[in-house]
C-alpha cells in the first residue's frame, strides 16, 4: 500500500538524543542510539535541553540540515533532544480530469490505452509488435520514417512516400511455395519509340537518349549504367514483316545496338520500336 510522505514503519517524527560535554555547543553526526541528525527544514525542527524547549534562534540555530549549535555551552551530562518532522508536498502531481505533463521519465508495466490522438516529440521506440497502427509523418520527421536499428534495413520508407529496398528483398509467389527476390525481377529499362525520321521516344524509363546510328540501326543509352553487359534484352518492332535484332558485340554497360530489318533484309526505320531490359545496374 502507497503513502504519502514517509511510512508508518519509519514514522513522520525522528528524535535525536545527545549527552553534551562541557560547554558543548555543537551537535551533529550519531546520537547516542547510533542515529544521524538529519532534518529537512528547521521549521520542523524542536530542540530541547533537559526537557526544557528552546527557542530558535535566541537559544540555537539549525541551518545545515545536519547539526545543531546551541548559542550557551551546555554542562556536561546535559541532555539535548532534537524532534525532526518530515515534511511533504501533494501538489507535484498530473490531474486526473484537467491533464498536465511530466518532466521526467514514466515506467509502465502494464498496458497503456490511449483513446486520443497522441504526439511524440522526440524518438518513438519500440522494442514489440504494434498492431493495427497507421503512421502519419511530415516533412520534418526523420528521414527514414521507418527503419530497423540491426544496420541491415530490408525496406525504408522516407518523406514523399520513397520506398527503399535493399538487394535481399523478397516477395511470396502467386502460390506461396517459393519466394523471388524483388530487385532481380524488376525491368531495369523500357523505351517505346518511333525510329523514322528524328527518333521520337513516346515513353521510356532508364533510357536518358537513342542514338540514330544509320538507317534501321540505333543505340539506346542508359540513364543509369548496368553492372555488366551480361543482362538481357526483348525487342519488339512494330511495323509487319519487319525483324529487330540485337547486335551482340555492341552490347555495352551504357548502351546497346539494335538492328531493324525489312523484309528484304535491308535496314529499315520502323515508325514502333519497343525494348525492355533486365539484369543488374551498376
Amino acid at each position: 500500500m502507497a503513502y504519502i510522505g514517509t511510512s508508518p514503519s519509519n514514522g513522520v517524527r525522528r528524535r535525536f538524543v545527545y549527552e553534551a560535554t562541557a560547554s558543548q555547543t555543537s551537535f551533529s553526526g550519531s546520537d547516542e542510539n547510533g542515529v544521524t541528525l538529519t532534518y529537512v527544514d528547521s521549521l520542523y525542527l524542536d530542540v530541547f535541553q533537559n526537557g526544557i524547549k528552546l527557542k530558535a534562534g535566541d537559544d540555537y540555530t539549525a541551518t545545515t540540515g545536519t547539526s545543531v549549535v546551541l548559542v550557551q555551552g551546555a554542562s556536561v551530562n546535559d541532555v539535548v533532544e532534537m524532534v525532526a518532522f518530515d515534511v511533504f508536498s501533494v501538489n507535484d502531481s498530473v490531474s486526473a480530469s484537467d491533464g498536465g505533463s511530466f518532466a521526467g521519465n514514466i515506467g509502465m508495466g502494464g498496458t497503456l490505452a490511449v483513446t486520443g490522438n497522441t504526439t511524440v516529440g522526440g524518438t518513438l521506440g519500440v522494442t514489440g509488435v504494434t498492431t493495427g497502427t497507421i503512421i502519419k509523418g511530415t516533412t520534418s520527421l526523420q528521414t527514414p520514417l521507418i527503419e530497423f536499428t540491426d544496420g541491415d534495413d530490408a525496406i525504408a520508407i522516407a518523406d514523399g512516400g520513397v520506398v527503399t529496398m535493399l538487394t535481399t528483398a523478397v516477395a511470396k509467389s502467386e502460390g506461396g511455395a517459393v519466394t523471388t527476390n524483388i530487385t532481380q525481377g524488376l525491368a531495369k529499362s523500357w523505351v517505346n519509340f518511333n525510329g523514322t525520321g528524328t527518333i521520337a521516344i513516346r515513353d521510356t524509363h532508364n533510357i536518358g537518349s537513342i542514338t540514330d546510328v544509320a538507317t534501321g540501326q540505333y543505340a539506346p543509352n542508359f540513364t543509369n549504367d548496368m553492372a555488366s553487359v551480361n543482362y538481357t534484352v526483348t525487342l519488339v518492332v512494330g511495323d509487319n514483316h519487319y525483324t529487330t535484332t540485337l547486335h551482340n558485340g555492341l552490347v555495352q554497360t551504357g548502351s546497346y545496338r539494335i538492328h531493324n530489318l525489312n523484309i528484304t533484309g535491308s535496314y529499315a526505320d520502323s515508325t514502333i520500336v519497343m525494348t525492355n531490359v533486365h539484369g543488374d545496374l551498376a
